[in-house]
């Protein structure tokens, strides 16, 4: 089996694949035609020393991959044509305003403020309350390090819920299509076999390296470095949540991509966690998103043919 470091995501009606210099991204247009479009990396984190090593590459490669995913949502919607619906709409005074103020730079500064909400949402939802809602069982616990798992098994549940909530979404559901067409490509690539609609078909949707698996590691390790952070007060608590969300990133990196290159008992057990919940965030595609999935591994490998 040939391992590669070929990554993906899916997007509004398509799929992107990402290679170590540049990516793919192929989307279906309204007039049912599948354009592929290659763009380079031009990241400057992976550039510096530090954010080559251990752990830091996993700060950096979450970062850069927020930001790439939050261009290339919004570029196949353009290619979708959801935005030529909204163009019917006239813009309101304060968009006039912004488009005047910041002209074409308006679209990269959108992409960092979207950045920027998200992870503020995500670190209140899953770091900050579980924190409030794990204090409330402190007086029946039997010390601080019991906090620690209880906070844990609360931000596990809020996850879940929240992915089994989107994932009843019929938009969030041709998504996930398309996500499981990312995998069984990239399956199909490992496996040597050439990339045809009937040959991806046959494998798996699921992936050790997805970033479903990503987010449930965080979940885990999260539970255990927050295990030896044992103190009375709340306000350290708090802080110190927030603080450490950077090295628990990654250092879940460092474990998925070991998952990844890697066949033993240990990685089939840790994976497991990652699997089940690819079960929700993937769906079997038709050959309509495999061939999207095909085109953007296609486009990648014309370039990077190593």
């Amino acid at each position: 089996m040939k391992r590669t470091k070929i990554g993906g995501q899916a997007v509004i009606e398509g799929v992107m694949m990402r290679g170590k210099q540049m990516y793919a991204l192929a989307v279906w247009t309204p007039e049912k035609k599948l354009t592929v479009e290659k763009t380079p990396l031009t990241g400057t984190l992976y550039q510096h020393p530090l954010f080559r090593l251990p752990i830091f590459r996993g700060i950096a490669s979450f970062l850069s991959s927020m930001v790439l995913g939050v261009q290339i949502i919004m570029r196949s919607a353009q290619l979708a044509g959801l935005e030529d619906e909204e163009e019917t709409v006239p813009p309101s005074k304060f968009e006039q305003f912004l488009e005047k103020k910041f002209g074409d730079k308006l679209a990269d500064y959108l992409i960092y403020v979207s950045v920027a909400v998200s992870l503020v949402f995500s670190i209140a939802l899953f770091f900050i309350l579980p924190v409030f809602v794990g204090g409330l069982f402190k007086p029946i616990l039997p010390g601080n390090w019991a906090l620690g798992i209880v906070e844990g098994i609360v931000r596990i549940a809020i996850f879940l819920t929240y992915i089994y909530l989107i994932s009843r979404m019929e938009e969030i559901q041709k998504v996930f299509r398309f996500h499981g067409a990312e995998h069984k490509t990239i399956n199909c690539f490992e496996h040597e076999e050439e990339l045809t609609v009937e040959n991806v078909k046959k494998y798996t949707r699921l992936h050790k390296r997805c970033g479903t698996s990503f987010l449930i590691y965080v979940m885990l390790i999260s539970m255990v470095v927050f295990f030896f952070v044992q103190t009375d007060s709340f306000l350290i608590r708090l802080i110190s949540r927030v603080l450490l969300v950077p090295i628990i990133a990654g250092i879940s990196y460092e474990v998925i991509m070991w998952a990844g290159n890697s066949e033993s008992k240990i990685v089939q057990l840790i994976s497991k966690p990652g699997f089940a919940l690819q079960h929700l965030t993937t769906a079997e595609p038709g050959p309509r998103e495999i061939e999207a999935a095909i085109a953007a591994m296609k486009g990648v490998l014309e370039d990077e043919p190593e």
